[in-house]
């Protein structure tokens, strides 16, 4: 219970959780657990619900003059925890990836997923890796998918850097560069929560989508399986008709 509780109050107030961090560890220790965070969201593919996003938009406010973080040591930390973390969940999917999703344990991982994730490997490739950094749920799937499927390491270490790097980058200078500014100070929370909003957006839709493509396509094999039977019921009459005609 106390976990949900961190968890959920990790994703109201990322802020107020680093606020407390910094005064409870201090200077150097409070890299620790946005270390561990960003690590375990991307390294166990148990963890996909930990907030990534706002995280490292916080931790990017907390990086301006006088925040209590330093800027260069935020990036690297995020960057060492992003890297990590999908290599270990590469190499976890490449060893139990099968047994994992056999159990049945990881309820995330639903089929539409893993369909959607396929999709975007076959179109992709490599980039998939890169993409779905910026798409919670998907950006802990898409390494461990790329292991189950034994997608060369080199290729998927060179795809993780890239991904990794754009995505450290982009949320923590965002919240550097335009975290202290009124506005955004007064009105943090909803911020954050539109951040989460725009970063799901892309994973909602494409449910949508494939929902509505699963519809229609149901309705056209019903209506097609409709129309075999009609046509088989005619031939019969015909048939019976000729027999009777003889």
């Amino acid at each position: 219970m106390e976990i949900i509780n961190f968890i959920l109050g990790l994703l109201h107030d990322p802020r107020g959780a680093i606020a407390g961090w910094i005064v409870t560890l201090g200077a150097v220790w409070v890299y620790t657990p946005l270390f561990l965070i960003v690590f375990i969201e991307t390294g166990l593919v148990f963890f996909p619900f930990l907030p990534g996003d706002s995280l490292l938009f916080a931790a990017g406010v907390f990086s301006a003059d006088g925040g209590g973080l330093n800027l260069g040591a935020t990036l690297l930390v995020f960057y060492a925890a992003a890297i990590l973390g999908n290599t270990s969940n590469y190499w976890i999917a490449r060893f139990f990836g099968a047994r994992i999703i056999d159990s049945g344990k990881i309820k995330a991982l639903t089929p539409e997923r893993m369909a959607k994730l396929d999709h975007f490997f076959e179109k992709y490739g490599g980039l998939t890796i890169v993409i779905t950094r910026f798409m919670p749920f998907f950006r802990t799937f898409a390494p461990f998918i790329a292991g189950t499927g034994h997608m060369n390491f080199g290729k998927f270490t060179l795809f993780n850097c890239i991904g990794g790097i754009s995505w450290v980058s982009l949320f923590v200078l965002v919240g550097f560069f335009f975290g202290g500014v009124p506005f955004v100070q007064e009105h943090f929370e909803i911020i954050v929560l539109g951040i989460v909003a725009v970063s799901v957006a892309p994973a909602f839709i494409g449910a949508v989508k494939a929902a509505i493509s699963s519809r229609k396509s149901g309705k056209r094999d019903f209506e097609v399986e409709a129309a075999v039977d009609a046509e088989r019921i005619a031939r019969a009459k015909h048939a019976r008709s000729e027999e009777e005609a003889r």
